[in-house]
């Protein structure tokens, strides 16, 4: 029997919970959200999916989840600049989070932003294996760099390091192509707005996130061992520590099964390591 638990079922949160019961994923959802209208709407509407999965609202239950979707907190609108904005913000529900989750033996996957910050901090407050705990973000920012590059003509592999924000580093390198340092900064800077562009439409990111989220959720729960661009506490790889970024992982059953650190070009690599020193200013907030 698989559970995932998710705290906070808005938009992303309720529609991850859906994906995962529709795909057949787990035979359980712990969810809560600390507005009970909504709650209740969101059970009311998986039930009514006739879908066979057992759901709990009880906060208590999601520590003994297999898997556990930190999704709660202020969510970014067009007011909200970029996703560091939203750190002071979510600390406090970040904190909450992990009280929940005190002695927790399952896999932590990390959506609230900013989300590096965010994985890091739980980490952190939990006291757990850094392999326990996957940030969310680049396989989002993979997918849309992904379609850039097909408007370009110059489609290939396309992998997101770095933050999940502003500091993303697309690897342009991995694609195939020779591709010129203001060609690389001009879709850099579309990927940057991309998020924008549905906020401002739709009110917020829903499908998108929601897909690949399950998909790691997936990674987890099938034990698939792929690699995936997901955000991780790293200890010296890629010349960084004390933070939680954006790398290409391992992905299984106990979480992160491994780093890969793959050799960058000199354009990524500085790239990177400004993430790093961005990221390390936001993680250092939960050091305190």
């Amino acid at each position: 029997m698989t559970s995932l638990a998710i705290l906070g079922v808005g938009k992303v949160g309720g529609e991850t919970a859906f994906l995962s019961a529709a795909l057949g994923l787990v035979d359980e959802l712990v969810v809560y959200d600390v507005y009970e209208p909504l709650l209740q709407a969101q059970v009311l509407d998986l039930q009514h999916t006739g879908i066979d999965v057992a759901i709990s609202t009880e906060p208590a239950a999601m520590r003994d989840a297999d898997i556990f979707v930190f999704a709660a907190g202020t969510p970014r609108t067009p007011d909200i600049k970029t996703r560091a904005d939203l750190l002071e913000a979510n600390i406090p529900v970040a904190k909450r989070c992990s009280e929940l989750l005190q002695e927790f033996g399952g896999v932590v996957i990390t959506v609230t932003n900013p989300m590096d910050a965010n994985n890091y901090g739980l980490w952190k407050m939990m006291g757990v294996d850094r392999r326990q705990c996957i940030g969310f973000g680049g396989q989002l920012d993979s997918a849309r760099f992904a379609r850039y590059l097909d408007e370009v003509g110059k489609p290939g592999p396309a992998w997101v390091l770095g933050e999940h924000g502003e500091h993303q580093v697309p690897l342009f390198s991995k694609t195939g192509h020779s591709v010129d340092i203001d060609e690389r900064e001009a879709i850099l800077s579309r990927m940057r707005g991309a998020s924008m562009e549905v906020i401002r439409g739709k009110g917020g990111t829903v499908f998108g996130p929601a897909y690949h989220i399950t998909m790691l959720v997936r990674a987890v729960i099938e034990d698939r061992r792929e690699v995936l661009p997901c955000s991780c506490v790293l200890d010296g790889e890629y010349g960084l520590s004390g933070c939680s970024i954006g790398v290409p992982a391992r992905i299984g059953r106990e979480g992160i099964l491994g780093i890969e650190e793959w050799e960058l070009d000199p354009w990524e690599s500085a790239k990177m390591a400004e993430a790093g020193a961005f990221v390390g200013d936001l993680c250092r907030r939960f050091d305190d």
